[in-house]
């Protein structure tokens, strides 16, 4: 474990910061889809001494279903295996809750988060097509390619 994520502190939140938000839209650039999911889930941040970091939240979507429906870490912070640490607190977060499976969505173009994902055992389970051009006004490109479909993975708990 590297040292930064020794000193690491991952808590809930309810509070809302300006800080807080802006990595919301890191990983989702839409305030109208980050304001429809806020108020239905838990949000957990990750913070080094006072500063916020990283953060996710997760959803309940259906009966013994979570989903986290956003992953975010700061940019000066990445790749350092901070969203690695996010995710298996989320993933162990979820199966004490009682989950028996925790789904993540990704676009077509999030090459980093898709590796990430399947490295920790979640499996593709579906695509939903268009669903960037559906919900998003502007085009969306990451890694230079446009966001088009969103790929739905899920990982079984138990």
């Amino acid at each position: 474990m590297s040292k930064l994520i020794e000193q690491v502190v991952i808590s809930k939140t309810a509070e809302i910061s300006d800080d807080l938000y802006e990595l919301l839209l890191l990983a989702d650039p839409s305030s109208k889809m980050i304001n429809s999911y806020l108020a239905r889930g838990l949000i957990f941040i990750a913070s080094l001494k006072h500063d916020i970091i990283g953060e996710y939240i997760l959803l309940k979507t259906r009966p013994n279903i979570l989903e986290v429906v956003n992953i975010a870490v700061r940019e000066d912070y990445q790749q350092q295996g901070l969203g690695k640490f996010l995710l298996n607190d989320a993933i162990e977060r979820a199966r004490l809750a009682g989950a028996e499976r925790l789904e993540i969505g990704t676009a077509n173009s999030s090459l980093f988060q898709l590796a990430l994902y399947q490295k920790l055992g979640f499996r593709i389970v579906g695509i939903d097509k268009n669903y960037f051009l559906r919900h998003y006004n502007k085009p969306l490109y990451e890694n230079k390619i446009q966001c088009f479909d969103m790929i739905r993975l899920s990982k079984k708990l138990v």
